[in-house]
């Protein structure tokens, strides 16, 4: 499964980056927006510290101009993945890129039907937003198994990232369905990591520990 740290913030992402885990970082116009530096300077930064894939999100509306906002970015990174809203012109913008070699990603996806069609432009993934989907009262966690299912079914190599993800549990049972990405936050990346238990144990050994050597 590939982990994605879903941030534009440069000093988390020297953090973790570190970690062979990670897959790479995504971002997003609002993520980037928080940001003090322009865009293409922060995708350049953010680049140069990421072992990896980068993924950036087209901001432009016709195809067109999407291609070519794209173009210009591929040009700053060295495993570039271009984000793309769902929509008619973002999948023919989609379709221009893949037939060029570039990986894609159909976001903003929030049902199999948007799915199918930017699995057939050629998007190497498409992202269902789980809690965002959850926050209205749709089954994001269906949404994915569905999605996976179709996709096997109809042998279309287009992976499913999970987006939007509120906890490791969200993680988890994404994984479970069949999704073979996900991006989420520092926070959540965190509790994939974390346990109490974990500590608790780690306190154990090393006091049973002292106590062994104070008695050598």
């Amino acid at each position: 499964m590939e982990i994605y740290l879903d941030t534009a913030n440069l000093e988390e992402i020297e953090h973790v980056m570190q970690l062979p885990m990670l897959d790479g970082v995504t971002t997003n116009p609002s993520i980037l927006s928080k940001q003090n530096l322009q865009p293409k300077a922060i995708m350049k930064e953010i680049n140069q510290r990421v072992d990896g894939k980068v993924w950036y999100q087209l901001t432009k509306d016709k195809s067109e101009e999407m291609v070519n906002e794209a173009l210009e970015i591929v040009e700053l990174l060295d495993h570039p993945v271009i984000k793309l809203p769902m929509g008619i012109e973002a999948l023919k913008a989609c379709s221009v890129l893949t037939k060029q070699g570039i990986e894609t990603n159909m976001t903003l996806v929030f049902s199999v039907s948007q799915a199918i069609l930017a699995a057939k432009a050629g998007a190497t993934y498409v992202s269902p937003y789980i809690g965002r989907m959850n926050d209205i009262g749709l089954e994001g966690l269906q949404f994915i198994e569905d999605t996976v299912n179709v996709f096997k079914a109809q042998e279309m190599s287009t992976k499913v990232i999970g987006a939007s993800i509120r906890s490791n549990h969200d993680v988890v049972a994404i994984a479970s369905r069949g999704a073979k990405a996900a991006t989420m936050s520092l926070k959540v990346f965190k509790q994939m990591l974390e346990h109490p238990m974990t500590d608790k144990g780690l306190v154990q050994f090393s006091e049973d520990w002292n106590v062994y050597q104070n008695r050598l």
